[in-house]
């Protein structure tokens, strides 16, 4: 009951993809094929595999289950990150097999259940709060009404979607972290520090690491490849 009730608000909540990104969602699912078997044709870690995994994802994320809620943008980037991992080889989870189902519908499969998650434990936290507020009321008139809580799909710019592309595509991000966290990478920081930015003090308390040194490493490693790629796209 619960996985369907999950289901039923994110469709509730689901959204159509912006009139810019029409003809790229019309990308056929043999396209689609044919440039997935390409990219998986080059070796990991490759420039040549990097680049189509870019491709891919720009291609696909107008193809993507999207919702309103405050936590998409943490399962999106789960969901990209499962999809560079396990699209040609089993790293975390199962490759992808074009003959059980598109690539499309494989992420969205993976997507969905990653919205489920973070639903069950925003529930489980919100079940915590009212439990542990005495002055709690059913019937109170300060309740907020669930689609007040409902903020709106932000705008996202073009460049920031092919920044983000990138950083999950780049196979040498996720080789460069901070000191003795390995977990801490310089993928995970670039994503976590584009817009709406995660503060640092959120960062520091989640990774148990100081301001300064993350704040520093970010400095001195994700700006110096940031600077990179936006002069290679011409940027600046």
């Amino acid at each position: 009951m619960g996985q369907s009730t999950s289901t039923q608000t994110m469709s509730a909540h689901m959204v159509s993809s912006s009139d810019n990104n029409e003809k790229t969602s019309r990308f056929s699912p043999q396209a689609l094929l044919q440039l997935v078997q390409e990219t998986c044709a080059h070796p990991l870690g490759s420039a040549e595999r990097q680049r189509g995994l870019t491709q891919l994802i720009r291609h696909l994320t107008p193809q993507l289950w999207r919702t309103y809620d405050a936590y998409y943008a943490d399962a999106l980037q789960q969901t990209w990150i499962y999809f560079c991992r396990n699209l040609c080889e089993a790293t975390t989870g199962r490759a992808y097999d074009p003959t059980v189902a598109t690539v499309a519908t494989w992420l969205n499969a993976y997507l969905r259940r990653r919205l489920q998650d973070f639903e069950i434990a925003e529930n489980r936290k919100r079940a915590i709060t009212v439990s542990q507020s005495s002055g709690f009321r059913a019937n109170s008139d300060d309740a907020l009404d669930p689609i007040d809580r409902l903020s709106a799909p932000p705008d996202v710019p073009p460049w920031l979607e092919q920044i983000r592309a990138w950083a999950l595509s780049n196979p040498d991000l996720e080789k460069i972290h901070v000191g003795k966290h390995p977990q801490v990478t310089a993928r995970l920081l670039i994503l976590k520090r584009l817009p709406p930015e995660t503060p640092w003090k959120n960062l520091a308390a989640e990774y148990g690491i100081s301001i300064g040194t993350l704040s520093s490493f970010y400095q001195r490693q994700c700006l110096v490849k940031l600077r990179e790629y936006g002069k290679s796209q011409g940027y600046f």
